[in-house]
């Protein structure tokens, strides 16, 4: 199947889930992730979930990641609908958030950081293939950002349902996940 069909096929099947259904595997994904085996990590990129856009929530994996990796320093997107970009802001337990049209938070200032510096991305997602490739929600936001990434960070997706066959356009700016976490598994791609 192409992008458009499975993003309509993947929104309509988030809309069906219910509110206990996505609690239930949250926790099943974060309970997934702690079997990753990573290494020492010093920034972190991460999503604000949206609920929304009825989101896999990632702050207990982000918790998590703290108390592995003692001075984590977490990162969050603020997207620039003018150009396209994505800044990456420091986020902590005071920070601020303004929530955009798509019902997500971003922080209302806080320090910058370059993609270079990241060494894990968490990303959101709609639907991935077998081959790691995703499809998220159509802007090109998180293909420029991992663009921007040194080579070897860490890219996991995060995912309520399981991997398709083949996404059948796949093109040269599409960037393949290292991991995908759903509620069932970790599926690796390398």
């Amino acid at each position: 199947m192409t992008k458009v069909e499975l993003r309509k096929i993947y929104k309509e099947r988030r809309k069906q889930l219910s509110a206990q259904q996505i609690e239930k595997f949250t926790d099943c994904i974060l309970i997934n992730f702690q079997k990753i085996q990573l290494p020492f990590i010093s920034y972190m990129h991460t999503y604000i979930a949206s609920e929304k856009l009825r989101e896999a929530d990632t702050s207990a994996i982000a918790q998590y990641l703290q108390f592995k990796n003692p001075g984590l320093i977490i990162l969050v997107p603020k997207i620039d609908m003018t150009s396209g970009g994505m800044q990456h802001i420091h986020f902590h337990e005071d920070t601020a958030l303004k929530y955009n049209l798509n019902g997500i938070g971003e922080p209302v200032e806080g320090k910058l950081y370059d993609a270079n510096e990241i060494d894990l991305a968490l990303v959101p997602l709609l639907a991935f293939d077998e081959k790691g490739y995703r499809v998220g929600y159509g802007k090109g936001y998180y293909d420029k950002f991992l663009s921007q990434c040194k080579d070897d960070v860490i890219k996991i997706g995060i995912s309520f349902f399981e991997p398709v066959r083949k996404i059948e356009d796949v093109n040269q700016y599409d960037i393949p996940l290292n991991y995908c976490v759903t509620p069932k598994m970790v599926y690796e791609f390398f």
